[in-house]
């Protein structure tokens, strides 16, 4: 997986601002490429919680986080994983990053579908994480997706049936110039 590069040439963080984002990018290091659990946990407090809002997934505090990420998370990201940042807004103890997220569902994902077997199916989403941070550390993970999008790509929501879209949710989030409102004029034809 590519390093992320979030700032451009105009971008200026303060070096406490820097300081986030260097623990930010090292925790999503141990993550997704040396997927050790014992080195992301040491990036964050005691009581740290993680939140995948759209399927409740993660856990509160060191136990349930290891838990989480050593049996549910690390082990089950599929190997052709890919994150394309798209902006990054950093405060003074919180970085918002928006990203596009890309995986082909090859394996079990628990913490992003639970009881889903793998459907060998590309999806391309756009997440937004948020991202507290305390004493030098992180305290908390707030991770949002559109659930209906993945479900659309791994085809168990038929896009036809119902105002939903799959991978053109991402696609738009890179080229605003592609077209918007398509749901709106599908449902006017409709009536």
């Amino acid at each position: 997986m590519a390093k992320p590069e979030h700032k451009d040439a105009n971008s200026k963080f303060s070096p406490g601002q820097e300081a986030l984002c260097k623990l930010w990018e090292e925790h999503v290091r141990y993550e997704f490429s040396t997927r050790n659990t014992d080195d992301t946990l040491a990036t964050m407090v005691e009581d740290a919680y993680v939140n995948h809002i759209p399927v409740l997934t993660g856990g509160t505090g060191r136990q349930e986080l290891r838990e989480f990420y050593s049996k549910r998370f690390i082990p089950q990201m599929p190997p052709d994983t890919e994150m394309t940042p798209v902006s990054r807004t950093v405060g003074e103890d919180q970085i918002v990053d928006e990203m596009i997220f890309k995986f082909t569902h090859t394996i079990p994902m628990d913490w992003m579908l639970p009881g889903v077997a793998p459907t060998g199916k590309r999806v391309e989403i756009p997440l937004v994480a948020i991202v507290r941070f305390r004493n030098g550390k992180l305290a908390h993970e707030h991770i949002y997706w559109d659930q209906a999008s993945v479900l659309v790509q791994i085809g168990l929501l038929d896009p036809a049936k119902l105002p939903v879209a799959g991978v053109e949710c991402a696609q738009k989030v890179l080229d605003p110039t592609l077209p918007a409102n398509a749901l709106m004029r599908r449902a006017d034809q409709s009536q």
